[in-house]
């Protein structure tokens, strides 16, 4: 008998698939904190911190990320340009203040990514990822998900090397303060 829709589609196999591995941490908001789950990995980083931010407000971040650089991890933010230009309760100058390197990326209509990689070349590195934007609406006022991805090697890798890439094109921000 007909039912009239057409047959599913088989699901394709992800991009470049590898086995999953290593452990998940997940938080919803407003009701988990996120942001807790987010500063915990951060205050656990060793040598390295990768961002990409599409909106960053949220303090609390910030001066983690601060802290982690003032201990000596190498610490560098992407944030989208656009954002950076017209929220005016961002983050961004903070960061600079405390010395860690903001780039802008304006290469594309939105710089959407929301990701923070953590030791991206050791075997307990982190891929922290989600809907979640690294500010105060999301941890307080909207509903968002924030997902932490440990001990994956690929994974890591993949999104180290993503970074990298938009880092090429990204440009230093320079606040006008």
């Amino acid at each position: 008998m007909f039912s009239g829709l057409a047959p599913a589609a088989p699901v394709p196999p992800p991009l470049r698939p590898f086995p999953a591995q290593g452990t998940v941490q997940y938080a919803f908001t407003p009701d988990d904190d996120a942001a807790g789950l987010i500063i915990g990995a951060i205050d656990h980083a060793r040598r390295r911190i990768l961002v990409q931010a599409y909106s960053f407000t949220h303090r609390g971040i910030a001066r983690a990320l601060i802290r982690a650089h003032r201990r000596g991890v190498n610490v560098t933010v992407i944030a989208d340009a656009e954002q950076a230009h017209t929220v005016s309760a961002h983050a961004l100058e903070m960061l600079i203040d405390g010395g860690v390197p903001v780039l802008l990326d304006a290469n594309h209509e939105a710089a959407h990514n929301k990701i923070i990689v953590i030791d991206p070349d050791a075997s307990d590195c982190a891929v922290i990822t989600g809907s979640y934007n690294f500010t105060y609406a999301a941890e307080y006022r909207n509903a968002e998900n924030v997902i932490a991805l440990r001990a994956n090697a690929p994974l890591c890798a993949a999104y180290r090397d993503n970074w990298e890439q938009h880092r090429t094109h990204a440009r230093r921000y320079r606040p006008s303060h």
